[in-house]
Order: C-alpha cells, then structure tokens, then sequence
C-alpha cells in the first residue's frame, strides 16, 4: 500500500511541475504566441478578400511607394451624375 501511495506522490508531482512549466512558457513567450496567432487569424480571414498579388505582373503597380512617369498632369476626378 506503501509504495501506491509513493507512485501516486510522485506522479502528481510530475503533473505539478508539468503545469508549473508550461505555465512559465505561456507566460515568457506570450507576445511571440498572440502575434503567431494574430497573423494566422489574419491570413485565414483575408485569404478569401485579399487575394496575394503575383511578382509577375505585366504592369508596373507603385506597391514599393515610389511613382513612375509622369506626374506632374493631373488626373481628372469623375463627377457623380445628379438626377
């Protein structure tokens, strides 16, 4: 009876210290964890709206920011028609 009691002892005391441990881990790295998962959640919820745009495109698309050609005419806004 003596030695159940033992094992019994010392698997809880396994089981503490797993606890305890992951619980360290959680807490040290729970910045590197919220951001894993924010850009998970992200990507699952955008994958369908944003489309990824391909490297190959046949056009020049300022996604860098800088402007090419020339910019100095302007471009006409359109007007909305009134009824």
């Amino acid at each position: 009876m003596q030695k159940l009691i033992n094992v019994l002892a010392l698997s809880s005391f396994v089981v503490s210290g797993a606890v305890v441990g992951g619980g360290y881990y959680v807490f040290a790295n729970k910045e590197v964890i919220i951001e894993n998962v924010k850009s998970q959640v992200l990507a699952q919820v955008t994958g369908g709206i944003i489309p990824e745009l391909p490297t190959d495109l046949p056009i020049d698309l300022p996604i860098s920011g800088e402007v090419s050609g020339d910019v100095s005419t302007p471009v006409p806004i359109p007007s909305v028609p009134s009824f």
